[in-house]
């Protein structure tokens, strides 16, 4: 029995360290298309500000994520805005919000370009 749990956990680690890795890489490959350094993905609440800047929105947004149920109001703006300037649809934010595992490395790996969002 316990030889089941050691199995287990670790097959289930294996999963989320290759599943983690991917989305880091994903991240990355992004900020490199905006034209943002890609290492900044590896860094916590920097990488927030980043893919904030890349959406168009303002850094101090960044604050808005540490209040509870604001946080995904404002998620959720930010991927739609994400969306928008590498040309993609409502279709595509839902499924950057349900599948990220699948749509974050699409949104990478595609052929779509970034294009600037229009200031306001």
């Amino acid at each position: 029995m316990m030889l089941f749990a050691l199995l287990t956990s670790g097959i289930f680690m294996f999963i989320s360290l290759a599943i983690g890795i991917l989305l880091i890489v994903a991240m990355w490959r992004i900020f490199s298309k905006a034209g943002k350094p890609g290492w900044a993905s590896l860094i916590p609440f920097y990488n927030t500000y980043v893919m904030l800047t890349i959406a168009g929105k303002p850094g101090w947004w960044l604050v808005l994520f540490f209040i509870p149920i604001v946080n995904l109001v404002i998620s959720i703006l930010a991927l739609v805005a994400l969306a928008k300037t590498f040309g993609k649809g409502g279709g595509f934010v839902v499924g950057l919000i349900f599948l990220p595992i699948i749509f974050w490395p699409i949104l990478a790996f595609d052929s779509s370009k970034y294009t600037a969002p229009i200031a306001a």
